[in-house]
């Protein structure tokens, strides 16, 4: 300490710089070689530099600097460019043609050919940041070098991350064909719990993000799945179905901030992609039909999407959520429940539906119910609405009810008999019809009396003092009527 504090502010400034140079690698374990690279400076120097450190502490590294560190003596500065430019030409070129090279341009500018080991230290010295850009591109560049904000949620239902990938297995489908589903997650950051999804075969669209978005926050009917409630942030990447109006209107009406990756570097979603890891290594890879990318199906396909769904859960309730996970140390389940947090919940079910699962095409309300998708659907409400245009909204797991609005209100349930197993009693339908059918009377009564009311006016039968009276029940006797008034003038002289 004493050494250093009897040294001059410039040299300590040089000291100060090149601890900073090698901190990296004395602080964070990083490789020399690399922390060298990066710093510009040649191995061996950036050697000396940590073993006068450790032996000597800062002042070691205090020696003066050398005017021309960085020049080569035996090559000026302009040539040292010209073999730089080279070396960063995409595609690059082999040492040996690049050698060559620099010796018939040394000739053109009248200097001294450097030599071969003088070339390659030039190129060797090159930042990896700058060979990397000049070579590979932005890209290569940005997911190397480029630092990256983590976020980092504190609580549970803090952040969740959606997002959709292809799962690496062959289902059979309704037609049996065979084809791979997509699944489409929502999982909370802190606990790595999943708190809903999707499996589809179709591509992804607004609809099954609004689906396992649906699933995601509601309660589930399974005990073992206590993961629910509405998310402070929902981190998701560009994707249409992310970004559509639909789903910014979800967000402003349940106060969830939605947050996008930056397009082309999803790195800030990795534990989802790791989730989606999990889930091939330990899952799929024992199924039949499980085919990775550019290799072999191993075994025939013999599951069904709904066959696949069940053990999926299975394997997601009972294993995943029950395991360890390798970053946190605890099971996603428990770091879920920690606390005895409680989460935010949506008013009702029937509020999360009208937010998040689309209108379909309006229908009518004919006089058995409603039919949709080759269904029929039957309830008492409609009684009162045959010949209404409603919507519908429904969740495809399950067509066994959808739910009916009209004008944008929920009206009810209306369930399909074949699907749903039960059945709408005949005699609740009739009294329904017969309750209707009163209250369109009654109506009818009240219209009638009043258009007769207002005939009687028109045509003076009655005047409006009596109508008066009549409305207020007085037993008064009516007026007499007035004299009557000659139709003819008569004049003075007459």
């Amino acid at each position: 300490m004493d050494q250093l504090a009897g040294l001059t502010e410039e040299i300590r400034k040089l000291a100060i710089e090149r601890f900073r140079l090698i901190q990296p690698h004395l602080e964070q374990n990083q490789s020399l070689q690399s922390v060298a690279r990066a710093a510009g400076v040649p191995y061996r120097t950036a050697q000396r530099w940590v073993a006068q450190y450790r032996l000597f502490g800062l002042a070691a590294l205090a020696r003066k600097r050398r005017e021309d560190r960085g020049e080569r003596r035996v090559v000026s500065a302009k040539l040292k460019e010209v073999i730089e430019g080279l070396a960063l030409q995409k595609p690059p070129l082999p040492l040996a043609a690049l050698f060559r090279q620099v010796q018939r341009l040394s000739k053109d500018l009248g200097e001294k050919a450097p030599s071969y080991g003088t070339v390659f230290s030039i190129v060797r010295n090159l930042g990896a940041d700058l060979v990397t850009l000049a070579h590979e591109g932005t890209e290569a560049y940005s997911n190397t070098f480029e630092l990256v904000h983590r976020r980092e949620a504190a609580g549970p239902n803090a952040i969740w991350q959606a997002d959709h990938t292809p799962l690496d297995i062959l289902l059979i489908r309704p037609d049996g064909e065979t084809a791979k589903p997509w699944l489409s997650t929502v999982i909370d950051d802190y606990s790595r719990a999943v708190a809903g999804y999707f499996l589809s075969f179709q591509d992804p669209s607004a609809l099954h993000t609004s689906l396992a978005l649906r699933q995601a926050i509601w309660r589930k009917e399974d005990a073992r799945w206590v993961v629910c409630g509405i998310p402070d942030v929902l981190y998701t990447d560009n994707g249409s179905d992310f970004t559509s109006n639909h789903l910014e209107q979800v967000g402003a009406d349940l106060k969830i901030r939605l947050v996008f990756s930056i397009p082309g570097k999803p790195r800030g979603r990795g534990r989802i992609e790791r989730f989606f890891s999990t889930v091939n290594e330990m899952f799929l890879c024992e199924l039949d039909g499980y085919a990775p990318a550019g290799g072999a199906v191993r075994g025939k396909p013999t599951l069904t999407l709904a066959e696949f769904d069940t053990l999926f859960r299975a394997f997601l309730l009972d294993i995943y959520h029950r395991r360890a996970n390798a970053e946190t140390k605890t099971p996603p389940v428990e770091r879920w429940e920690a606390n005895g947090f409680l989460p935010r919940m949506p008013d009702s079910l029937e509020h999360l539906d009208l937010l998040l699962i689309r209108v379909v095409k309006a229908r009518q309300v004919r006089a058995d119910g409603i039919h949709f998708q080759n269904l029929r659907y039957i309830s008492t409400t409609l009684a009162a609405y045959v010949g209404e245009t409603v919507t519908l909204r429904f969740d495809p797991r399950d067509m066994a009810e959808i739910r009916v609005f009209h004008e944008d209100k929920f009206l009810c349930r209306a369930l399909c008999a074949e699907l749903a197993g039960e059945t709408v009693p005949l005699r609740e339908i009739l009294r329904a019809r017969n309750r209707r059918r009163r209250e369109l009377r009654g109506i009818l009564r009240d219209r009638e009396s009043a258009v007769n009311t207002l005939l009687d006016l028109k045509r003076g039968g009655i005047t409006e003092k009596e109508h008066a009276q009549q409305e207020s029940g007085s037993a008064e006797e009516p007026a007499k009527p007035p004299a009557a008034v000659p139709r003819l003038k008569r004049y003075k002289n007459e």
